[in-house]
């Protein structure tokens, strides 16, 4: 289905050529449509797949068809959990409105609130924003949500993991009681299904894909190796295969930037929660435009990030969360290219790695470096593979894994 076929309004329609964008990916043919007739929608769709045009087009078309005279706040609001996808969906979805006579405003923490409340005070149309930020906003008066006619809950999914949905809750009793409500995310839990169900009116449910899975243009492999020799592992196989743009994903802030120390002959750069939104900015943008050749991050910068022509994820060290996995993943093999998710995969992680496998339902090809070996390996692995078979139950083991810090 092409975007042409939609009958969208002129200005619309040339921002979306602008953006070369005609054919639909199956997201965006089955949520335009019901979110264009003013439909509650819950939309499960893996990463990558254009779930911010399905949901954005629609609320844009309806402003026009329904253009309001006043300007008492914001109309459509968009909540997300990270400051860069903030930021991210304010660049895009303000491409979308280019040529309409609609302002569109993206508000996060990191950065002062002047400037923001400024902006606000001004009026906006399309208010993106972080939870927490966005309630500071309110309890200062700088905006009200009370004419808020549509309401997205974008990865709503890492927003439960996050502990953001009581603050989700209090923002929505601000908005009209008659709204639109579209719910998004990459997964769907109980937890998910439980949100969907207090905050959506006789929605629809979409799904595009298998429950958790990844995309199937994307190829897993995996290193098994020590903990301690993982970094001249990447240095080797950096050298050897002369990749070009490499997104890493580190655990830790403190793995994030041992690893920089390491590879500082070489155009690197982190990001994660301990540098300012300024730093993290520069350092997505450098990658972005390929002056950088390693962005090492931290889960912050796991979901929603679009880099075009990404073609190497390498996870240095497993996620705590499964579901993590499929999202930094998610930044690789996006919109049919072709991906490379390499992981690193210590005897300590043999347990994540078996969830992991679970999740995506495949096991993940294993690269035996020579020189690389590890020791008693294959001992560990039917072990982990016994305690975790369906039907078993391993408290003691599911208590440690739960209480881990979770560390950004």
């Amino acid at each position: 289905m092409i975007f042409s076929s939609l009958d969208l309004a002129p200005d619309l329609q040339k921002a979306i050529n602008s953006c070369g964008y005609e054919q639909m990916t199956p997201i965006q043919e089955q949520a335009i449509i019901p979110a264009r007739r003013g439909k509650d929608i819950l939309a499960i769709a893996q990463t990558g797949t254009g779930k911010t045009a399905a949901f954005s087009i629609p609320i844009l078309q309806q402003m026009v068809d329904k253009p309001r005279e006043d300007n008492k706040g914001p109309r459509a609001l968009i909540l997300t959990p990270t400051r860069e996808l903030a930021e991210q969906l304010g660049e895009i979805i303000g491409g979308y409105a280019k040529h309409l006579p609609f302002s569109v405003t993206a508000v996060y923490g990191g950065v002062k609130l002047g400037g923001q409340e400024k902006k606000l005070r001004a009026g906006t149309d399309v208010l993106i924003a972080t939870p927490g930020r966005l309630l500071e906003h309110i309890e200062q008066c700088n905006i009200s949500l009370s004419s808020v006619e549509f309401v997205v809950l974008d990865e709503s999914d890492r927003m439960l993991d996050m502990g953001f949905i009581a603050d989700v809750q209090a923002l929505l009793e601000l908005t009209a009681k008659k709204r639109q409500t579209l719910l998004f995310s990459a997964t769907l839990s109980p937890a998910v299904n439980e949100l969907a169900h207090k905050l959506l009116h006789k929605h629809q449910e979409i799904r595009t894909s298998k429950q958790n899975i990844t995309a199937d243009t994307v190829e897993h492999v995996l290193y098994p190796v020590e903990e301690e020799r993982k970094i001249e592992l990447f240095m080797e196989l950096l050298e050897e295969y002369n990749w070009f743009q490499v997104l890493v994903f580190t655990s830790t802030k403190e793995q994030a930037d041992k690893l920089k120390e390491k590879l500082k002959k070489l155009p690197v750069a982190t990001c994660h929660g301990d540098m300012s939104q300024g730093a993290r900015r520069r350092a997505l943008a450098d990658f972005k435009s390929a002056k950088l050749q390693i962005l090492i991050a931290t889960e912050v910068a796991a979901r929603g990030l679009d880099i075009q022509g990404l073609d190497y994820v390498i996870n240095f060290n497993l996620p705590y969360l499964a579901e993590d996995y499929v999202h930094r993943i998610g930044r690789t093999g996006r919109a049919g290219s072709k991906g490379n998710a390499i992981s690193f995969v210590s005897r300590e992680e043999e347990r994540s790695l078996d969830s992991i496998q679970r999740l995506i339902g495949q096991k993940i090809k294993r690269i035996n470096r020579p020189g690389f070996e590890v020791n008693h390996r294959e001992e560990l692995i039917k072990k982990v593979a016994k305690q975790n078979r369906p039907g078993r139950k391993n408290k003691t083991t599911q208590t440690k894994i739960d209480k881990r810090p979770r560390k950004k």
